[in-house]
């Protein structure tokens, strides 16, 4: 049977990266996490990602009209799972640093990118964003957080055949 827990279960078995989409709003800095990120077009440097229209983080991040993605480590889990949450103090410890636009990123991270959104389309229960990359910097060298079925989980280096 079709049931939106059977396609919310088939979707899981998709591995995806996790990220922080976060901003410096006038309220002070805003974020979230996000495993619906996706790199669109190299020319221009174009991203998406999915944020839900009942969340409370993406008006504010809206709101400014760029944000900053900083794409997690699998040592980031607890930062991760910080994001997750509502009402938590999502800046309060960590290692952050600012991207010329004024957004926090995790200072940590694999990499991050400054984003401009260009547009914002309802689509279901969510909001597509398209945004362009202006900036963006490769940072630590590590494993990246994965998201699967439901888990948080981490790459592990496989032997290649001779």
């Amino acid at each position: 049977m079709l049931t939106q827990r059977s396609f919310r279960d088939v979707l899981g078995c998709f591995g995806t990266g996790v990220v922080l989409v976060t901003a410096e709003s006038d309220g002070g800095p805003v974020g979230m996490a996000v495993n619906s990120f996706t790199s669109v077009s190299l020319h221009p440097p174009l991203i998406a990602f999915c944020a839900a229209l009942t969340s409370t983080t993406w008006p504010a991040i809206r709101a400014t009209g760029g944000f900053a993605v900083s794409i997690l480590s699998d040592a980031q889990e607890e930062v991760c799972r910080t994001f997750s949450t509502r009402d938590a103090d999502r800046f309060a410890g960590g290692d952050w640093a600012r991207t010329a636009a004024g957004h926090p990123v995790a200072a940590d991270g694999l990499g991050w990118l400054d984003c401009r959104i260009r547009t914002v389309q309802v689509e279901g229960d969510h909001e597509l964003v398209i945004a362009q990359a202006v900036d963006w910097s490769i940072g630590a060298g590590a494993r990246p957080l994965i998201f699967h079925s439901g888990r948080y989980a981490s790459l592990t280096e496989r032997s290649r055949a001779e």
